[in-house]
């Protein structure tokens, strides 16, 4: 907040409350372990600022600013990423509440930013590939994606982080390709490559798709102009 708040006054020529960069750090300091030096945590923050400034579009920034930041201070720092804001050891005698909590609050903030559509998308597209790999191959190998903590951070992220509202898409139809395509690329990097981070990195392949869906129509209507 302390790194937006003056550049949105240069930007703006007015002190404004950095909200957006308040939701940036709260998601990053919630998926990052709280073992991580604070540094760590306030320099992958304001990367996440900063890349709403250098990576945009006309009308908006391309990707969605913490999962940006996450996925590029993993490989500088060797974050580890355990999600605790998805509060997976949340009331660990009590785990039917805890998930209970995260749903309450989910579905709340999914409802309000009307991404429905987007949530039920990814939630089916991820699941079903991961139980069609389960069926095809060892299902040991995608167990923990059923289970806790595992279970808790993919209901955390399609809630918080896949609804970001600048970077996904408004209509219905949209949200479901979307949601879709964001699923088939988690799954797809857990598989192939194992990275902590695939599901940041579906993610910021549904913020490519909707950036360039964005640019799309944007330049259609550009060439229909008289």
């Amino acid at each position: 907040m302390a790194f937006d708040a003056p550049v949105l006054r240069r930007r703006n020529g007015a002190w404004e409350f950095p909200s957006g960069a308040l939701l940036t750090g709260a998601l990053v300091a919630m998926v990052l372990s709280a073992d991580e030096p604070w540094h760590v945590v306030a320099i992958t923050a304001v990367a996440g600022v900063a890349s709403k400034y250098l990576a945009r579009t006309h009308s908006a920034n391309v990707f969605n600013p913490a999962a940006l930041a996450l996925v590029a201070t993993f490989y500088i720092f060797n974050t580890a990423q355990n999600w605790w804001g998805a509060l997976p050891e949340f009331l660990p005698h009590l785990p039917l509440l805890s998930l209970g909590i995260l749903l309450a609050s989910g579905l709340f903030m999914t409802v309000r930013v009307n991404k429905v559509p987007m949530v039920l998308a990814f939630l089916g597209m991820y699941y079903g590939l991961f139980t069609g790999v389960a069926f095809a191959s060892d299902p040991a190998w995608v167990a923990e994606v059923f289970r806790a903590p595992d279970l808790q951070m993919a209901l955390f992220f399609a809630f918080f982080i896949l609804t970001d509202p600048p970077t996904s898409p408004t209509k219905h139809v949209d949200q479901i390709i979307c949601g879709a395509l964001v699923g088939v690329v988690s799954v797809g990097v857990f598989e192939w490559l194992g990275a902590a981070y695939y599901l940041l990195a579906g993610v910021l392949a549904g913020n490519l798709w909707e950036t360039a869906r964005r640019v799309r129509i944007r330049r259609a209507r550009i060439a229909q102009r008289p």
